[in-house]
């Protein structure tokens, strides 16, 4: 007897079988497949909130996920993380070195160069400044630090001259000079060195010198990627009573040349999705946040995943063209539309010749009757020749279309000719039998 293929199995089994695949099923379905970007930490303080806001942001409510993953010492920079493969996305500020392998993603917002001054003031001059006492630029490849480092090498200050330290601990430095945003808690993060007032911030110059050849513009040229800023009076009533001209340089959002140009391009979408967000969280930082942008404001190479988000409402090749393309027609066709018309009136004007000729041949033969002389019927022959010599000219000149109307024409004066010469003729002379 042949069993049912169901009852080769037994019934227990088969249930966990079915239990099984539904427990895949609804894992599956629960599964998070977003998307996975991690964020190299910065390693200034300022620029680690930052950036731990936005990843949370991101994070919570966005189609990618970003983490943050911490550096692997304090000497490891944010290109190095991600030459590594330690991370794939990074804030950088943009006047860092070229790197091969490392692409733009996104600017982000300003950081501007403070340089705050101890009072009293030792130095006046700033080829002085950086060698008056002890500062603070950061860490050891941060952007401060790298440009004062240049600016020393352009001043032809040994490097050994600056006394750079690496933190508040302790005796705080005499000069402060970092790239950061607008900091809003500048009076609670000053207040570790006692007074607020300790400090003053440094101007490059006066507002009205920009573009007049100033020193902040020979800075501005040697340093493309920076440009001059101005700090309204007002921002740090405590540490500035007018305005301060100073640097400023984009934070950069960047990744690895091998993240898949689709992440890149979403990652981007969900950026400026979630702007006003960002800016909730940060208002002087992201609010000016947006996804146009062009290439040669970045140190690094374009990730083509923001190639195809800057180019997404760029027209094609045949939009780019059709434009050109609808004039084109539209001229030729105009062309062509004046062209019927000048063949309509030239073949008029051709008619109207033709019927200066019918109206002619038809007045001579209404000018005679059975009445009227024999010299006279012979005399309209010939002016009825002449016609004919006259047409026949005309069509050599191209002046009469050799058409239907010319043949009638001919016809027409010929039966006139003969009508003339049979009414002319002798009595005596007997017809043709």
């Amino acid at each position: 007897m042949q069993r049912d293929d169901a009852q080769l199995i037994p019934d227990s089994t088969f249930r966990g079988i079915c239990l099984g695949l539904v427990a895949t099923f609804l894992f599956s379905a629960c599964t998070d497949d977003r998307p996975e970007l991690r964020l190299i930490e910065p390693r200034l303080e300022v620029d680690r909130k930052i950036a731990n806001d936005f990843a949370t942001i991101m994070e919570e409510r966005s189609a990618v996920s970003v983490t943050m993953v911490a550096p692997a010492s304090n000497l490891e920079t944010s290109t190095q993380a991600l030459l590594s493969d330690r991370a794939d996305i990074a804030f950088i500020s943009n006047n860092q070195p070229f790197t091969s392998g490392i692409t733009t993603v996104l600017p982000l917002y300003a950081n501007i160069l403070h340089i705050l001054q101890k009072q009293p003031a030792i130095a006046t001059d700033a080829s002085d400044l950086f060698t008056s006492g002890t500062v603070f630029a950061g860490p050891p490849g941060s952007p401060s630090r790298n440009m004062l480092e240049k600016y020393a090498a352009q001043q032809h200050i040994e490097s050994r001259e600056i006394h750079f330290v690496e933190t508040f601990d302790g005796e705080c430095p005499d000069i402060i000079a970092i790239f950061v945003p607008i900091i809003r808690d500048l009076r609670s993060r000053l207040e570790r060195c006692g007074d607020v007032g300790l400090y003053r911030l440094y101007s490059l110059g006066s507002p009205d010198e920009i573009g007049t050849g100033s020193a902040i513009d020979a800075a501005t040229l040697l340093n493309p990627s920076m440009r001059a800023f101005i700090i309204p009076a007002g921002i740090y009533p405590d540490n500035a009573d007018e305005p301060v001209v100073t640097l400023a340089v984009d934070k950069m959002l960047v990744a690895r040349r091998d993240v898949p140009d689709t992440v890149i391009y979403d990652l981007i979408s969900e950026v400026i999705r979630l702007q006003p967000a960002l800016a909730a969280s940060n208002p002087t930082i992201f609010h000016s946040l947006g996804g146009d942008f062009h290439s040669s404001d970045s140190t690094f190479v374009l990730h083509p995943g923001a190639q195809s988000y800057i180019e997404r409402d760029e027209p094609n090749v045949y939009e780019r063209y059709s434009g050109i393309a609808e004039v084109v027609v539209t001229i030729f066709f105009a062309l062509l539309s004046g062209a019927y018309a000048a063949v309509r009136i030239y073949n008029l004007r051709r008619k109207n010749r033709i019927d200066r000729f019918y109206s002619a041949a038809i007045k001579l033969r209404q000018s005679v009757s059975d009445a009227t002389p024999v010299a006279e019927r012979r005399k309209t022959i010939s002016q009825v020749r002449a016609l004919q010599t006259e047409a026949f000219e005309l069509l050599v000149d191209e002046k009469l279309a050799a058409d239907e109307s010319f043949r009638i024409f001919i016809t027409l004066s010929n039966d006139i000719v003969d009508e003339l010469k049979e009414a002319s003729a002798p009595d005596w002379v007997a017809p043709e039998s």
